[in-house]
C-alpha cells in the first residue's frame, strides 16, 4: 500500500498526544473521586466489566481517528480482482489497391471511416489492437480502450505495395496467442529486407503444439478484417483462416469495393483494381463469423455484441480511500452507540 498525500500522515502524531491526554484526565478524576466507606462497597459498585467498558468507547474513537487520517492521505493498493475482458484485433488493408475509387472517396478512406465509427461505439470493457497489412503486417496500436489513441492510429495509416491478407490474419493470431511461438518471420514478415526493417525482439517463444478447438468457440476475442480481399503475396488467406478456426477465433470480414472493381491512379496511370468478395465470404464462413460489405457502424456492432466477456484475474492499482473512510465511520458509530447504551452519554 502507498499513499498519494503522504504529508498528511504526520497527523498520526496527534494520536499519542490524545492517549496521554486521556490518561491525564483519568488520573485527575481518580484524585477527585468520592471515596467509598469500604473496599467491599467499591468493588460492588465498580465490577471488572465496568472497568474495561469505560475504556472501550474512547479506544474505538481513537481507532476511528486513525482510520480517518489514513483516508485523507488517500491510500492506494495493488489488488487482484476478477476483470471482464473482450479483445478485438482490427486488421486494416493499406495496400495500393485500397486507393481505388469504386467506393467513394476511395476504399481506404471508407475503411478508415468505418473503423472510426466502430470505435466510437465501443463499450468500455472492450480492448482493441490495430494492425495494418500490405506486403507484410505490422502492429500499430497496442491493446487499449482509449478511443482517441485508436482513432489517431487509424489516421496514421499509409499505403504500401502488395497485399498479404493471410499475413494480417496470422499476425492477429500471434498477438492473441503470444506463447505459441507462431513463426512470424516466414509467414508474415516475408523478405529479409522487411525482416531487418521491422525486426521484433530477439527472444522467440518456443513453438507449442496447438490442440484444435471448434471454430468460433473463443467467445472473448475476434478479428475484424477490413480489406478489398485481393491477395498478391503472403500466406494463403484461407489457410490462415483455417488456422484462426483451429484457435476458435472468428474473423469478421469487411469488404470495400464494387463487384466490378474500380480504377486507381498509380504513377500517373489509371489501373484497374479487382475486388475479391468470394475470398472474404469464405474466410468468414470458415471461422463461423460474418461478412459485411462496406459496412456501417450499425452493422459492425454485431461484432462486439457477439462477444462475451472472459473473466480473468488481473492486478490493478486502486485507491482504497473509501475502505478507510468506511472503517472510520463504523468505529465512530460503534463508539457512540456503546457510550449511549452503557453510560447514557456520548
Amino acid at each position: 500500500m502507498k499513499f498519494l498525500w503522504t504529508e498528511l500522515l504526520l497527523l498520526l502524531a496527534a494520536l499519542p498526544v490524545l492517549v496521554a491526554l486521556y490518561l491525564y484526565i483519568l488520573r485527575r478524576q481518580k484524585r477527585t473521586a468520592v471515596r467509598f466507606p469500604s473496599v467491599t462497597l467499591a468493588r460492588e459498585a465498580v465490577g471488572a466489566s465496568a472497568r474495561w467498558r469505560r475504556h472501550l468507547p474512547p479506544a474505538l474513537m481513537l481507532g476511528a481517528l486513525a482510520a480517518a487520517i489514513l483516508a485523507i492521505a488517500r491510500p492506494s493498493a495493488v489488488i487482484t480482482l476478477p476483470s471482464q475482458q473482450r479483445t478485438i484485433i482490427m486488421a486494416i488493408d493499406v495496400s495500393l489497391s485500397m486507393r481505388a475509387t469504386d467506393v467513394q472517396p476511395n476504399r481506404l478512406a471508407s475503411a478508415q471511416a468505418a473503423a472510426k465509427a466502430f470505435i466510437g461505439e465501443l463499450p468500455s470493457d472492450l480492448r482493441v489492437r490495430i494492425l495494418s497489412f500490405a506486403g507484410t503486417a505490422l502492429l500499430i496500436q497496442k491493446p487499449t480502450n482509449n478511443k482517441d489513441d485508436l482513432t489517431a492510429a487509424i489516421d496514421r495509416l499509409q499505403l504500401d505495395r502488395h497485399t498479404a491478407i493471410g499475413s494480417g490474419i496470422v499476425m492477429s493470431l500471434a498477438t492473441l496467442f503470444p506463447d505459441e511461438g507462431i513463426d512470424l518471420e516466414s509467414l508474415v514478415l516475408g523478405s529479409r529486407q522487411s525482416w531487418r526493417t521491422h525486426k521484433p525482439p530477439e527472444k522467440k517463444a518456443e513453438k507449442k503444439a496447438v490442440k484444435p478447438v471448434p471454430p468460433g468457440s473463443n467467445t472473448s476475442s475476434a478479428i475484424v478484417l477490413l480489406t478489398d480481399g485481393r491477395r498478391t503475396t503472403g500466406p494463403d488467406p484461407l489457410e490462415a483462416a483455417r488456422m484462426a478456426a483451429d484457435h476458435g477465433i472468428r474473423v469478421f470480414t469487411v469488404g470495400f469495393g464494387s463487384p466490378a472493381g474500380g480504377p486507381a491512379m498509380m504513377d500517373g496511370y489509371s489501373i484497374y483494381m479487382a475486388f475479391d468478395e468470394a475470398t472474404l465470404k469464405a474466410i468468414a464462413q470458415l471461422t463461423e463469423a460474418e461478412y459485411f460489405h462496406a459496412a456501417s457502424a450499425d452493422e459492425l456492432k454485431k461484432v462486439y455484441q457477439a462477444l462475451s466477456g472472459k473473466f480473468v484475474l488481473a492486478k490493478e492499482e486502486r485507491e482504497v480511500t473509501a475502505i478507510a473512510t468506511a472503517l472510520a465511520a463504523l468505529l465512530a458509530l460503534l463508539a457512540g452507540a456503546l457510550s449511549l447504551v452503557w453510560f447514557n452519554r456520548l
